[in-house]
């Protein structure tokens, strides 16, 4: 299975997930601290347009690795706050994502359907400078790998080799497409 996001248009990536049900519990893992902490960021979600949603990164505790060198300065966590666009539980949720550099936010989107016993999940992340593409695609690809393997109740597979890898892929799929 291809874990790559897809770019949509300049500025989208598209993520296709397919987890393991019901749906109530994929939701719970993408609103609730302590879960979404387990592959992603901890911090409360104000379930309504408007809200806050709090994000406490802590990648070392993902899956264990060492920090690399590069992102040494991650390595004891890093936190932001955003704001819910849109709310319908649980199927939608949406919320902008400061940018590093003080522009205009992105805004992450995530779509929860059922399919039998499974979830198709949906991230789509619109409005990304070109600058962050590659770090941004190769960070959601490896943070929703772990999310794969959580809901597995597998052992989660390492962040940052993930990350290093798919980096590596969305720099030459984007210098293609740059080419083509």
């Amino acid at each position: 299975m291809n874990d790559h996001g897809v770019i949509t248009e300049p500025g989208t990536i598209v993520f296709r997930r397919t987890l393991p049900g019901p749906i109530e519990r994929v939701w719970a893992y993408l609103t609730e601290s302590e879960k979404r902490g387990k592959w992603f960021a901890a911090g409360e979600t104000e379930l309504k347009a408007g809200g806050k949603v709090e994000f406490h990164f802590l990648h070392k505790i993902l899956s264990h690795e060492p920090t690399p060198e590069r992102f040494k300065d991650m390595e004891n966590g890093v936190s932001f706050e955003a704001r819910v666009v849109e709310c319908d539980p649980p199927r939608r949720l949406a919320y902008t994502w400061p940018t590093s550099n003080g522009g205009d936010n992105s805004e992450v989107t995530f779509e929860l359907t059922p399919q039998d016993d499974r979830v198709l999940l949906v991230l789509t992340h619109r409005k990304l400078d070109p600058d962050n593409m590659t770090g941004t695609a190769a960070g959601w690809q490896s943070h929703l790998g772990i999310l794969e393997d959580v809901l597995n109740d597998q052992p989660p597979r390492g962040f940052w080799t993930t990350h290093a890898k798919a980096e590596a892929d969305y720099k030459r799929m984007i210098a293609d497409s740059d080419h083509s």
